[in-house]
Parts: structure tokens; sequence; C-alpha cells
């Protein structure tokens, strides 16, 4: 067994992690950053999903680091491919032109700025990246985390010691192996008081998890062998669907009226002319343009044959169970990509087209794209974490009247946007406001030196919906490595910091000099 020590062990590589690494090292700090999949940048790489932004990203409302992120995807393209002469002028520049982001792009960019931004604290030995590993075990005195035990590729464990420890896993797998209170899936009406939360606790009900893929369009026939279990998929129905799960008809999120979207592989579009605004529009009426990650047509002549398409569409959420905390989750997972499998197969077979013929068999599988094995992304795409219990806990009324925390380390804005769930329940979608994100729900109840960076800060199921987006998860996350920096620098646990209004006051001071903005704007006259 091989032994590390450091002063911040950040245990889980996503935008979280990425991000709480920054922070921490920014401060001066030696961190060890862990990760079980291949790149670092979860949600952004190896769960293949391109950024789900707010109206106004491209002017407030994301920290400076997660702007600096955006803008160096951005330059990559422009120093990198064969962009068209309008496309390299664009100011903001969407290189897939999909309409779920003003920034769709394919994850290898995201992946290769992400190294970028931590390649001078590799090279000067301030931070070590261990990678593939995931935590298996730790050790606890009492209300603290002494160390955490990682296996990897090879024959030995590692195991470090951090005076602070931050789960930035995509599951909170730290809070079960740790000892740290923490909840699942619904809260109760009665615990809560939320309109939309149900009656009794439903700790097994959580979001569907969904396995991505890239696929395009290409002369050929590129049918993928038949699924094993194909057939069972080929006839599922819910009950709420409006027909079988594998169709172009489904729900609409907001108005759960059923409705049919539409697909055309390459449509003679002008992606200049795309403005992605999930205010104004959805997006995801055609979905190939919805996701699409590379828009053919902003490359030079021959650069790509085909535009490449992101599927993160309704009939790969996979709700037939939970992906963790239950004996057979392995098997969820494994039902999940064979889902996605499924779905691709369809769509080469027997999927309607606008012809009234049926299938496409010129759909290619780009696992290039994804870099996986098997052509799917690399890591599920888990919606919802295990919830530490924190010292405050973020409910609906909260984000849908755009409350203001005296203890805000950050801001974020979207709708409460809940999947199909694993207890049979339809979209749960509701309009939220601007809203922030208050330390206390970074801070366990009752662990001292552990901390919540990523999707398993204190929020309720129904607010997970909206805290579990790329830009607000990079900002917890960078929140999450700010204080532990800080906790070391004043010798003060954070609990000390919440609740103390001095060590309060200059905390959110360093935050806001790290470009963390804390608050929505408010303009007035001066």
């Amino acid at each position: 067994m091989h032994e590390l020590s450091t002063e911040v062990l950040v245990v889980g590589g996503g935008l979280g992690g990425v991000a709480a690494a920054l922070a921490a090292l920014r401060a001066g700090k030696r961190v060890v950053l862990t990760e079980e999949f291949d790149w670092l940048g979860g949600q952004l790489t190896s769960q293949a999903v391109p950024p789900d932004e707010h109206t106004w990203v491209e002017r407030f409302g994301v920290t400076a680091s997660y702007r600096a992120l955006r803008d160096g995807i951005r330059d990559y393209y422009r120093r990198h491919f064969p962009l068209t002469e309008a496309a390299r002028g664009w100011r903001e520049l969407n290189p897939g032109a999909g309409w779920v982001s003003p920034i769709c792009h394919e994850p290898r960019v995201a992946l290769a700025v992400i190294e970028s931004m931590l390649a001078p604290y590799r090279g000067g030995g301030q931070l070590t990246v261990l990678q593939p590993y995931k935590p298996v075990a730790a050790e606890t005195d009492g209300d603290r985390v002494l160390s955490v035990r990682l296996s990897g590729p090879g024959a030995d464990d590692v195991v470090v010691t951090a005076p602070y420890i931050l789960d930035a896993t995509e599951t909170g797998d730290l809070l079960p192996l740790t000892g740290t209170e923490y909840v699942t899936g619904f809260e109760s009406q009665t615990d809560t008081g939320e309109p939309s939360a149900p009656a009794e606790a439903q700790p097994l009900n959580m979001q569907a998890v969904s396995v991505c893929f890239a696929i395009d369009h290409v002369d050929g026939d590129h049918t993928i062998d038949r699924p094993a279990n194909y057939g069972f998929w080929r006839d599922f129905e819910l009950p709420f669907w409006g027909g079988k799960l594998l169709g172009w008809r489904s729900p609409n999120p907001r108005t759960l009226e059923i409705g049919e979207r539409s697909f055309t592989p390459n449509p003679d579009d002008d992606p200049l002319l795309v403005r992605a605004d999930q205010r104004r529009n959805p997006g995801d009426g055609n979905l190939w343009t919805f996701r699409r990650i590379a828009a053919r047509r902003l490359f030079t002549s021959g650069a790509y044959a085909s535009d490449i398409c992101l599927v993160n569409w309704p009939m790969i959420d996979y709700v037939l169970g939970p992906a963790f905390d239950v004996p057979d989750a392995a098997e969820h997972l494994a039902a999940a990509r064979d889902l996605s499998r499924s779905v691709l197969y369809w769509m080469q077979t027997e999927a309607p087209r606008p012809d009234g013929g049926t299938g496409w068999p010129g759909l290619r599988l780009r696992g290039d794209v994804t870099g996986s094995a098997d052509g799917l992304a690399q890591a599920p795409y888990i919606r919802e974490s295990r919830r530490v219990l924190a010292e405050h806990t973020i409910i609906e009324q909260d984000v849908v009247k755009g409350a203001r925390y005296h203890d805000s380390v950050g801001i974020g804005m979207y709708r409460i946007d809940l999947h199909p769930s694993t207890g049979g329940d339809n979209y749960i979608d509701v309009p939220s406001s601007p809203f922030e994100i208050p330390l206390g729900a970074l801070i366990p109840r009752r662990v001292q030196n552990l901390l919540p960076a990523g999707k398993n800060l204190g929020t309720t199921h129904i607010t997970n919906g909206c805290y579990r987006l790329h830009p607000v998860e990079w900002n917890i996350g960078e929140a999450a490595g700010a204080l532990a920096a800080f906790c070391l620098d004043r010798s003060v646990p954070p609990q000390a910091v919440r609740n103390d209004p001095d060590l309060l006051a200059c905390f959110q001071d360093r935050l806001e000099a790290q470009g963390i903005e804390l608050h929505w704007p408010e303009i007035s006259g001066y």
C-alpha cells in the first residue's frame, strides 16, 4: 500500500473537483486530485454532456475561472481548428451551433483546456493527480476524516492523508465511506414544506441516469450489432410517455403535454444564425441540432463530412432502478448502457423517417469523440447524487422566490429540471429565480473536515434539479476549495467561518477577489 500526505485531497475530478483543486492551488496549497475515469471534467468530458447554462452566461452570472474555461474552449478552436472566416470572427463562437448552450463543443476540447489550466501546478509539483482511481474506504476519528483509501489500476492501493478532504464524486461516494450523514431521493413535504415534494419520503426515488453518445451521418451502412435486450427496449412503455420509449413522441418537460420531436441529420441550416437561449426557446424541437457539438458549416469545406450530434435525449433516460445505494446498482448502470445502444440501433434500423421510410443506417457511432472502448460516453450522466445533511438545506421555496443568503458563496440560475425518476414520476419542471449558493449547504452538520464539492451539497431532491448544472457545480467546487484553503490559513474549522461574522466577511472578500459573484447584480444610479 502506497501512502501520500497533502493539504487538500479532492476526490472526484469532475467540474466541481477541478474547480475545487484550482481554488486550493491558487491559494498555495498542495493538492491531490483523484478521478476514476480516463478524463478529467465529468459532465463536460467523460459524461459527454454539453453545458446547460443560463441566459446571461456571456455577460455575468458565472465565476471568473468558469469564464476562463469557456474562453479557453473558444480560443482552442480558433487556434487549432479549420474554422471558416465567418466562424472565426464570431465573438460568441458556438462550435456545434447547438441550441442547448451558446458553447456546444466536442468533449476533447474541454479536456484539453482543463488539462492546460492544471498543467502549471502539475509541473511545479504542487498538484498530484491520481487517475483512474476511486475511493474504496476511509479512516475516521470521531467527527474528523483522517484518510481515504483509493483503488486504481495497479496492485497497490493508495492511502491519502489530508487535513481537508473534499467529496467531488458524482454520487457522493465519500459520504457512506466516512459515515457522514446524508439523504437520497425525495424528502417528504412534511420535512421540507416543498410544494413539489411527496407526502412521504422516497429515498430510492431518484432522477434517471443517461449514457450519452456521439453520432454523425455519412455514406455507408454503420449499423451496430443488435443489442441483446433490444426487443425489451423497443417494446418498453411508460404510462405517461404517450407511446413507446423508443420513439419521437414524449412529454413536454414544462407542460407534460405529449408532443413529437423531429430528427433531421445534417439539416440545411445556417449555424451562424443559432442563438442558444433556453429562456426564449428550449431548442429541443429538432433533436439533431439540440445538442449538436460540431456544425460542419462552421469549418472549411471537407474538414467535417457531417455534423456531430450528441445524443442526450428523452429516450435514453434510464428509470428502472437507482445507480447507487442498492445491491444491483452495477446491473442498472449496465442496463442504462444497453438502453443507449438500443436507441442507436432503433435509429439505424426502425426509426420512422419524414419520407415514410425507416431507419438511418448512415448514422455512425463516434466513440473516438467520447473516448470510450464501446463507443458510448465513458461515464454515465448521473443527475442526482447522495446529498449531505448540511447546516442549511436549500428548498424549493428559496429557489422560486430567489432568496438571498447572508453566507452566499456564489450564484446560479436554471429551472428546477427533474427528469423522470426511478419511482415512476414524470418530469417535474418548475420556474425558478436567479439563486445563490449558501455556505451552510457546504458544511456538514457533524463532520468537521469533509466538504461537498459538487452535486452532493445540501439541496433537496427538488432543488438538486437546478444546482446540478455545469456552471453551478463548478462554483460549488470552487467555493469548497477556497474554503479549505481559508480554513488552513486561519486554523479554523468551516463551521466557524460561517458562524463568525468577521471570518465570513473576510472569506467572502477573498471569493470576490477571485472573481466569484456572491449576488446577482442590482443596477442603480450613482
